[in-house]
C-alpha cells in the first residue's frame, strides 16, 4: 500500500466513517438494535464509540474490538462519558480474544460488511456467547429488490476501494442463517438514498 493509501486508511477514513455514521437518522435504529443488551457485552467493530450513548442501563461492562487506532482515539471522549466500563480488548473480529461462552450479548453495527472473513467472525460470535445469549445486528448489505442488487454488485468493487473493504453485496440474513443463527423478528428497509448503500437489516439473533 502506498504512503497515501496508508494515511487514507489509518487517519482519514475513520474520521469520515465517524461523521457519516453519526447521522441523526441512525440514532433510532441503533437504539432499537441495542435494546435488551445487558451484563457483559462484546462489540465487534466498535469504531468511534457511536453506540455508547444508546446502550440501556442493564449493560455493566463492554468489551470493544476495533482495528483502527484512529477510531479508538475518536472514541475516547465517548468512553469517558459512558455509564459502564469499556475495555478495548482486540483488533480482529475474526479472532475474538475472549473465552468461550463468556459474554451475554454480542453487538455488530455496520461491521459485517467489512470483515474480510465474515464467516469466521460469525463462528467466533457463536463461540463467545453464553447459552441463551443474543446477537444484536444492525447492518447494511444486499437489498431484496433485484434491480437494486444489480447496482450493488456493480458498485461493490468501488465501495471496497474507497471504504476500507466494505461490501455492498453481502446478504445479511443469509450470512446469519448459514452461521446457525435464528430470530423471531427481522427488519429490512431502506434508510434513504441511494438504495445501493442504505438497504439495512436489524435483528436480535440467537444460536439455533
Amino acid at each position: 500500500m502506498s504512503r497515501f493509501g496508508r494515511w487514507y486508511a489509518e487517519r482519514l477514513l475513520p474520521v469520515a466513517i465517524d461523521k457519516a455514521c453519526a447521522s441523526p437518522g441512525f440514532a433510532e435504529p441503533r437504539a432499537a438494535a441495542l435494546a435488551g443488551t445487558h451484563g457483559t457485552v462484546l462489540e465487534i467493530g466498535f469504531g468511534s464509540g457511536l453506540n455508547l450513548r444508546h446502550y440501556p442501563t442493564g449493560v455493566e461492562h463492554l468489551l470493544a474490538v476495533e482495528p483502527a487506532a484512529r477510531a479508538i482515539e475518536l472514541a475516547r471522549p465517548r468512553i469517558e462519558r459512558a455509564a459502564f466500563s469499556v475495555e478495548v480488548v482486540g483488533l480482529d473480529g475474526q479472532h475474538l480474544p475472549v473465552a468461550d461462552a463468556s459474554v451475554d450479548c454480542v453487538v455488530s453495527t455496520f461491521t459485517l460488511c467489512t470483515i474480510p472473513d465474515v464467516e469466521a467472525a460469525l463462528r467466533e460470535v457463536r463461540r463467545v456467547l453464553r447459552p441463551g445469549g443474543t446477537f444484536h445486528v444492525l447492518e447494511h448489505g444486499l437489498a431484496d429488490e433485484p434491480r437494486v442488487q444489480r447496482w450493488q454488485r456493480r458498485w461493490d468493487p468501488v465501495q471496497q476501494r474507497i471504504a476500507g473493504g466494505c461490501h455492498t453485496d453481502r446478504h445479511v440474513p443469509t450470512l446469519l442463517r448459514d452461521a446457525g443463527f435464528h430470530w423471531d423478528e427481522l427488519h429490512r428497509w431502506y434508510a434513504g438514498r441511494p438504495k445501493v448503500l442504505t438497504a439495512l437489516t436489524r435483528t436480535v439473533a440467537t444460536v439455533a
